[in-house]
């Protein structure tokens, strides 16, 4: 009985011990400490803790505090990935799909993108619905990318917001919507979407999904040009020649008043 509650303190105290050094490194992290942070994130890992590997490899993979090194990156990255740690394994996933540290093979991305999408992780679910999109690694299906895409989104993933919108405004793996594909462009954009905002302006413009409205078009466009998209400046520089100076005028107050209410429900 002695025995095992001695191996049980050993054990309590052995993960405390772990967890103090993740979460130092964190701290020092988050502070732009880097040296301390790779010193106890590199502890946390050589005593096979997962986040502590993962915090390693991320750290080799940006070069924060040590020379940038990929192949150090995917090292610690795999060994967190394999006791399942699914940030880790979409880190790993993303190496590969990108060739750093590793030779590129979209088959190995696949499957540690679906482990870790498996396990609800939002980036990695949009990543497996990027790969069934483009047919990397996988037979190419869109109604499978739409599933990975819509089970990221309604996590808040912008990326995967703006495909679904984009896979409903033109019918890929779903039936051609426009008021679903404005549902997600708009979500899309209130989280800092600019393409998202642009795509709203288009769908106000030609009425798709929306009564057609050319004031709204604009303040869309406003928006997304005054946040750095060039076809949206294009646009409004064009449909200004269109309106009369009220409707701009209208177009942009609309715009201020979206701004001031954080881009939220703009109409």
């Amino acid at each position: 009985m002695k025995n095992i509650l001695y191996t049980i303190i050993l054990s309590f105290l052995f993960s405390s011990s772990v967890f103090a050094d993740y979460q130092a490194g964190n701290d020092a992290y988050m502070k732009g400490d880097y040296a301390t942070a790779l010193k106890e994130y590199r502890a946390a890992a050589e005593q096979g803790d997962a986040r502590g590997q993962n915090g390693l490899g991320y750290m080799y993979y940006g070069g924060r505090g040590v020379t940038q090194d990929f192949k150090e990156a995917a090292k610690w990255y795999r060994l967190a990935a394999e006791q399942g740690y699914a940030q880790a394994q979409d880190n790993l996933g993303t190496m590969y799909s990108q060739g750093l540290g590793v030779t590129q093979d979209y088959t190995k991305a696949v499957k540690w993108l679906r482990l870790a999408a498996e396990q609800g992780y939002a980036k990695a679910q949009y990543s497996l619905g990027a790969m069934y999109y483009n047919g990397e690694g996988i037979t190419q299906d869109y109604k499978e990318a739409v599933k990975w895409f819509r089970l990221a989104a309604l996590q808040g993933d912008t990326d995967a917001q703006f495909n679904l919108g984009f896979m409903y405004n033109n019918g890929r793996g779903v039936t051609q919507d426009f008021k679903e594909a404005l549902k997600w462009y708009q979500l899309a954009f209130e989280q800092g979407s600019v393409a998202a905002g642009h795509q709203v302006g288009v769908m106000y413009y030609k009425g798709q999904g929306v009564n057609q409205d050319i004031v709204i078009a604009y303040m869309w466009w406003y928006l997304a040009a005054e946040n750095g998209n060039p076809d949206s400046k294009k646009n409004i520089n064009i449909l200004a020649k269109e309106m009369k100076p009220k409707q701009l005028a209208k177009a942009e107050k609309l715009a201020r008043k979206c701004v001031e209410k954080n881009y939220k429900d703009c109409g």
